[in-house]
């Protein structure tokens, strides 16, 4: 590296130096206010110039800017003001503190990372947080509407920016009190539609598919499209809960099935450390299932993953489904794990308890949930098909006159039996 003093810089307030033909700056006399080794790039460009003029105005432009920040610095310590917080590097330190409490998963987390990026990316990587006003985040979120976020979508960015926001007060980076997200009115949000769920009859049709199954290719197939969606289907766990299961989680003794924390996954909530009903049909699938679980080979897991070699937990079983539901009527990405919890919920929610209706508070507490709220509010879907029970069940051979999608169920039990041959 050939390294040089140059004259255009005051004697102690930085250099510039030249690597391989381009210009760089050294800033570390301003490190408190971000300075730092930096290239001389032009706005838009990913490399440093060659052209000494031009690395001369850039490095002063620069000059200025951390002089002038230092100034600001200065002034609002002076006035008891809180120091200047440039935002990606208080989200970096912010999304470090929020592993550490051990509270959300690790794919929230990703999501975090991602919203804070784009933030990041929008008002600058060394914009101070005081500055950042309700303009700014309302222009943020016409931002991510034109690149085609939905409501959702973005209320969640907003969120993740105000919950930011609210560490920044915390630790008096802000003045208290100081968050542009809350202040902001009119937030969007996600459109409130029922979700997607199978009345038992539709979801008796699909486990039936799933037991005819016969995968193009078994030596990357997963060889238990049945037995996953069972449990899906007759437990009601989140799509991570049930893919994270482990043997040991399911006791045909005491006829339970647990959901708790291990080496693979976390759960979501205190409240999802739980234990729910082994029913009948569940029982049976596992029972013949765990045979052929134990000449899979060694490792914890209900349904592993061996594609890397050794055993790994499932993250993506969308295109088994899809090969599942087509053969019944479904198209590609019209169900998902989620729809199997609805399901579930549906379902549970035409048992009876003794002689009477199960109370919607067990519901929650199967799901999961602290309560019932949840349930009333968002899972609980009644069905046009009453189908009381003392269990949770999807047996065809109870639905054959019931139709799905202007075919009686019996039709397409018999097409599912022609195509597995």
């Amino acid at each position: 590296m050939t390294t040089r003093k140059h004259p255009f810089f005051e004697k102690g307030k930085g250099r510039l130096f030249t690597q391989r033909g381009r210009f760089y700056a050294d800033f570390r006399d301003y490190r408190d206010v971000g300075g730092k080794r930096e290239a001389l790039k032009v706005p838009g460009a990913k490399i440093a110039t060659q052209d000494a003029t031009l690395a001369e105005t850039l490095a002063a432009t620069r000059l200025k800017e951390l002089q002038r920040r230092r100034a600001q610095k200065e002034g609002r310590t002076v006035a008891g003001l809180p120091q200047l917080t440039p935002l990606e590097a208080f989200a970096s330190d912010h999304l470090v503190a929020k592993e550490k409490a051990g509270k959300v998963t690790d794919g929230w987390m990703e999501g975090e990372e991602l919203r804070l990026a784009r933030a990041a990316a929008f008002f600058g990587a060394d914009r101070d947080l005081s500055s950042i006003k309700v303009t700014d985040v309302r222009a943020w979120d016409e931002a991510l509407t034109t690149r085609g976020l939905g409501g959702g979508s973005r209320r969640q960015h907003l969120n993740t920016l105000s919950n930011l926001y609210r560490r920044a007060q915390a630790e008096e980076r802000v003045i208290a009190g100081y968050n542009p997200v809350a202040a902001l009115m009119d937030k969007p949000s996600a459109g409130r539609g029922e979700a997607h769920w199978l009345e038992v009859h539709e979801a008796a049709l699909l486990l039936e598919s799933a037991r005819l199954y016969q995968p193009k290719r078994e030596d990357v197939a997963m060889p238990f499209a049945y037995e996953l969606i069972a449990t899906c289907l007759l437990t009601g766990g989140r799509p991570a809960e049930v893919l994270g299961l482990e043997v040991d989680d399911v006791s045909f003794q005491r006829q339970t099935v647990t959901f708790r924390p291990n080496d693979w996954r976390r759960l979501k909530t205190l409240t999802s450390f739980r234990t729910v009903p082994l029913w009948p049909q569940l029982k049976e699938i596992l029972r013949a299932y765990f045979p052929e679980r134990e000449r899979m080979g060694g490792g914890t897991l209900l349904f592993p993953s061996y594609r890397t070699g050794h055993e790994a937990m499932l993250t993506d079983v969308r295109k088994m489904i899809d090969a599942v539901a087509k053969r019944a009527g479904w198209k590609a990405r019209e169900l998902n794990l989620y729809t199997f919890r609805h399901t579930y919920c549906a379902a549970r929610l035409q048992t009876l308890d003794g002689e009477a209706p199960v109370a919607t508070y067990t519901v929650g507490k199967e799901l999961g949930h602290g309560g019932d709220s949840l349930v009333k509010r968002v899972y609980g879907h009644l069905g046009t098909v009453r189908h009381r029970s003392a269990v949770v069940e999807y047996r065809v051979q109870q639905h054959r006159k019931a139709k799905h999608r202007d075919r009686p169920v019996s039709e397409w039990v018999k097409a599912l039996v022609a195509v597995s041959g």
